[in-house]
């Protein structure tokens, strides 16, 4: 049985979720806040990031978002065919990785990282340790940024099926994931550009996104379109 370390709203997380759940595999999900530093945790992954996933007791534990992504590939990547989640030409695989750099680096540095961090973990933490309430210089500034990630995805199906190609892969599931984390919150302007919108309503409609849809927070209230699929 597969065992997910992870935190409810961080996106990397998500991001693998989603992916495990085009995989078809449903992994026993375990909460783990990584800025508790539990030693178990860190032996499993010294950078202390979720998310971290368990595959099997003869596999050694898998840490981090595009780590798993690509073992996830390498060994269940064939079995789904013409679904697979990483193109099979060098060059597509190439764009889903560029994307991947774009979502899981620079949307998360520019975007999700401090929505998240500002609004819910710091929320989580002891004031020694830097907890309170948000700073809303970062909130604003992450607000804007997401403005041009927005119009840059509206781009990209301008011309595409899906933001890497033809079909879906890792791409729209890592920039799904950063969204429905900032949704949550209701931090994504989405009157900003209806392609990116429509795009998203997409991924959001399928099978593998109900479990994060669902996911309840103590003491935070989703936006009201966060598990809407006709929003």
């Amino acid at each position: 049985m597969a065992q997910l370390y992870h935190h409810p709203l961080c996106p990397h997380s998500r991001f693998i979720r989603v992916a495990l759940g085009e995989y078809g595999i449903e992994p026993t999900l375990v909460e783990e806040r990584a800025f508790d530093r539990r030693p178990e945790f860190v032996m499993m992954n010294p950078a202390c990031t979720t998310p971290v996933l368990e595959d099997g007791a003869n596999m050694a534990a898998v840490p981090g978002a595009n780590v798993i992504a690509e073992y996830l590939d390498e060994t269940r990547g064939l079995a789904l065919g013409p679904h697979r989640l990483m193109p099979d030409d060098p060059a597509g695989r190439v764009e889903v990785r560029r994307l991947l750099e774009w979502f899981n680096v620079k949307f998360f540095a520019e975007v999700s990282q401090w929505l998240v961090h500002e609004k819910v973990y710091k929320r989580q933490l002891p004031m020694q340790n830097g907890g309170g309430g948000p700073d809303m210089e970062l909130v604003r500034a992450a607000r804007a940024n997401i403005r041009y990630h927005l119009r840059y995805i509206g781009w990209l199906t301008q011309s595409r099926n899906w933001l890497a190609g033809d079909r879906m892969t890792y791409a729209d599931l890592a920039a799904a994931a950063h969204l429905s984390s900032v949704d949550f919150l209701g931090d994504v302007p989405w009157s900003e550009d209806e392609g990116a919108k429509h795009w998203y309503a997409r991924v959001k409609s399928r099978p593998s996104f109900r479990g994060i849809l669902a996911d309840k927070m103590p003491g935070l209230t989703p936006s009201p379109v966060y598990a809407d699929l006709d929003f």
